[in-house]
């Protein structure tokens, strides 16, 4: 398979050249993809799909082309060639309209669990089964299952250009989750939990099951309570959803456009001195790794944000030529389809060294917030935020009672700098990553 990818983009590269291509550049990818969802015991959706496509860049003259196909027949890989060709004259010059123009040392990444392929289908199945079943006997009080879901997938990347690089590897992951409903006295409320790894073996139904069912049920019966200044702790959960609203302004792309709390603010103070935030492409075990990104760079670890200090930013080749720089192997694609633009790879607040219990043990009086609603309305751009919001009241160190019906509102940049406490139990929602986090005070706005 791998020979056989990477003779078809040299095959491609050469035709590209010999109709006046100054450069060009070949990414294939194919996938095997299985997903599997049950509800009351029984499968309501079994999905095996599988793809191919190819995406094709033609440098020529400062302008860029692309052109893509999921058809491998000779004929539609020819007219792939000639359509990008042509659409290099057309599009706007840009001098930094580059591809790499290295040969890369790659990291060797476990990346390729055989047994995700050589497992019964059966067993997978049990696995969804099992974690509904799990819920279900952890509470009775859980009526409803949304959602009890396994998925794999197993896919090889291929990039060949015309500076000659030649890269291919496989890899393969798998995840489970819930989604629950958990009623009582005519109260429901939703719990989910989720795990996804490159190991099938990690994979723990019991665990997932249980977790999603304890969600559910901890917020039935939830008050309303006053508006009023006070400390609240982030669920890690809760923060890789307000990661997801900062990474964009971490992206060169978006500073160079100036849409980026951070721009001009390079070695500056930007977060409270235990805050550092990283992207690693290269983590063992994480799902986002890979050897190297959709351009073919090697991936690397880089720290953003080191010990409240903004070090650098995320980039693609495009973004590096423009500032200077070497990228940073953050050219990610969606798929083959798709351009490569800056994105994450394995994005995480770093942990800290306090455990979760001694981060609640010192709040006096506060919120330990589990969901946020409306996260996507947040401005990347000034960093403003205003959610709803629901969590389990503290005082003395101790949950109380549910609380929803609330909501607060903020700054991205202010947030950093007020958080006073970081917990050790960095947790992992596929691509993003966080621990527990204590913020010293903030409105919370009720009744």
């Amino acid at each position: 398979m791998e020979q056989k990818y990477i003779n078809i983009g040299k095959d491609l590269v050469a035709k590209s050249k010999k109709l006046g291509a100054d450069g060009a550049e070949v990414y294939i990818i194919q996938s095997q993809d299985l997903s599997i969802e049950v509800a009351n015991g029984e499968i309501e959706t079994l999905k095996n799909a599988e793809s191919k496509g190819m995406g094709i860049r033609i440098f020529k003259d400062e302008g860029v082309g692309y052109s893509f196909s999921s058809d491998f027949s000779n004929s539609a890989l020819e007219r792939v060639v000639h359509q990008a060709v042509a659409n290099s004259a057309i599009v706007e010059k840009d001098p930094f309209n580059k591809m790499p123009d290295e040969i890369f040392k790659y990291s060797k990444l476990d990346l390729y669990d055989s047994e995700i392929v050589s497992t019964a289908l059966e067993n997978k199945i049990n696995i969804a089964k099992e974690i509904e079943l799990a819920a279900r006997t952890e509470d009775k009080r859980i009526t409803i299952t949304e959602n009890s879901t396994y998925q794999d997938s197993v896919y090889s990347v291929t990039i060949v250009n015309s500076n000659g690089l030649e890269a291919f590897y496989r890899g393969a992951y798998c995840g489970a989750y819930a989604f629950l409903v958990g009623e009582e006295n005519g109260d429901s409320q939703t719990g989910f939990s989720v795990q996804y790894g490159l190991k099938y073996g990690q994979l723990d139904p019991q665990k997932i099951g249980k977790e999603a069912a304890q969600k559910a049920v901890r917020m039935l019966g939830a008050k309303e309570i006053s508006t009023q200044k006070a400390t609240i702790v982030l669920d890690p959960y809760v923060v890789t959803n307000f990661l997801g609203v900062l990474s964009p302004s971490l992206s060169a792309e978006s500073v160079q456009k100036g849409k980026s709390i951070f721009a001009g603010k390079i070695e500056e103070v930007v977060a409270a001195k235990n805050v550092s935030i990283i992207d690693d492409g290269t983590m063992p075990g994480g799902i986002a790794s890979s050897p190297f990104d959709g351009e073919g760079v090697a991936c690397q670890k880089t720290i953003l944000i080191d010990r409240g200090k903004l070090n650098t930013f995320l980039y693609n080749t495009y973004t590096a030529a423009k500032d200077n720089v070497r990228s940073t192997g953050n050219g990610t694609r969606s798929s083959y389809k798709a351009t490569p633009e800056v994105g994450t790879t394995n994005f995480y607040l770093d942990k800290g060294d306090l455990t979760r219990e001694s981060l609640l043990k010192d709040v006096e009086k506060g919120l330990y917030i589990t969901e946020v609603m409306g996260i996507h309305t947040a401005n990347p751009i000034s960093g403003d935020f205003s959610v709803g919001a629901a969590g389990l009241w503290i005082e003395k160190g101790e949950f109380k009672y549910p609380v929803r019906g609330i909501a607060i509102a903020g700054n991205l940049a202010t947030l950093l700098m007020s958080i006073d406490g970081i917990a050790d139990d960095l947790t992992f929602f596929v691509g993003k990553g966080a621990p527990t986090v204590r913020i010293k005070e903030i409105v919370i706005s009720g009744n």
